[in-house]
């Protein structure tokens, strides 16, 4: 499926890979429409131009299932990636983000499906997995949340399958490892570590000897192109990652590699998630999505925190937030 001239909404389109990817789709010639939630915020601090000028905005609630069927009128696919991510918010506030993760996965589902849409990719998270029982997970492995967050990714993605299941909505679902880039909010572990190592040699972190499997941001936005167009995606989920891990701590050293200067890591138990929640390890089974998408990604980790080292020293002003991972 060529997405030129399709028309196409992403949910999320604000958000650090929503934002990347309508400009991708931009790019590619698809009649782009994005539905974010609506905010006191102008769209100008929200969007860059070229997708103010060139697209359709539908500003709302993702559970607004009025306002989601508006924006899907005439929609041919959808990709869907609106939800509340912060994992220390949903220890907070765990009803809310259950509400907008799983009920406002239900009300995307049901205007596709009243709309008709010929493909929706659905967003899922390496979270699902909790602490990974085998390395590389492989794609049968159980699935066990360990935070209010997870819980609500894990209710989404078997929504969207059972939507497939029961109703033939033609539904591919993504299930991104950790991705990082230019642009991404100061409160993720890698700008977290670059912008206070830009600023000093002590870096504050929680727990240092997690792993996770890092993908850069262009990586993960092919990723969910291959998934619109791959009939091999559909009824399926589909890891997105490199089959690399890298622990937290070993990030720290290689930032100081970038910079050229020794880093300290002070431990901050503050940034420490309740230690049932804690997830040790994630990291990817590649050949999937290679055999199913023909996908793998191009950007090493060296590579990729070079790019994003350069881009934060250029953008002074995305510092500052707290950190998770």
């Amino acid at each position: 499926m060529s997405l030129v001239s399709r028309k196409v909404l992403v949910t999320g389109a604000s958000g650090f890979i929503g934002g990347r990817l309508a400009v991708r789709l931009l790019e590619a010639g698809a009649d782009l429409r994005l539905f974010i939630r609506y905010s006191s915020l102008p769209p100008e601090r929200l969007l860059p131009e070229s997708l103010r000028r060139n697209t359709r905005i539908h500003r709302g609630d993702i559970r607004d299932r009025q306002a989601l069927e508006r924006a899907c009128r005439d929609t041919e696919v959808v990709f869907h990636l609106a939800a509340l991510v912060g994992i220390p918010y949903s220890y907070e506030c765990p009803a809310e983000v259950l509400a907008v993760n799983a009920g406002g996965t239900a009300a995307v589902l049901d205007s596709a499906r009243a709309a008709g849409v010929e493909r929706l990719v659905h967003t899922s998270t390496s979270e699902v997995y909790g602490t990974a029982r085998t390395v590389p997970i492989p794609e049968d492995h159980p699935l066990s949340a360990q935070s209010p967050y997870a819980a609500s990714k894990t209710a989404a993605d078997q929504l969207a399958l059972a939507y497939h299941r029961s109703f033939g909505l033609p539904v591919a679902v993504l299930r991104p490892f950790n991705t990082y880039g230019p642009g991404q909010s100061a409160r993720a572990v890698i700008p977290s570590i670059i912008g206070q190592a830009l600023k000093g040699e002590e870096i504050r972190l929680g727990n240092t000897s997690s792993t996770r499997d890092f993908n850069y941001v262009d990586d993960m936005v092919e990723a969910f192109l291959r998934a619109a167009e791959s009939p091999a995606a559909l009824g399926t989920v589909t890891q997105a990652g490199s089959g690399v891990e890298t622990g937290v701590g070993e990030l720290v050293s290689l930032v100081g590699r970038i910079l050229d200067r020794e880093l300290r890591i002070l431990r901050d138990e503050r940034r420490l998630r309740p230690p049932e929640s804690e997830v040790d390890r994630l990291c990817a089974d590649p050949q999937p999505a290679l055999r199913k998408l023909g996908w793998k990604p191009g950007i090493d980790l060296a590579e990729g925190l070079r790019l994003t080292v350069e881009w934060i020293r250029t953008h002074p002003e995305k510092l500052g937030g707290g950190y998770e991972i």
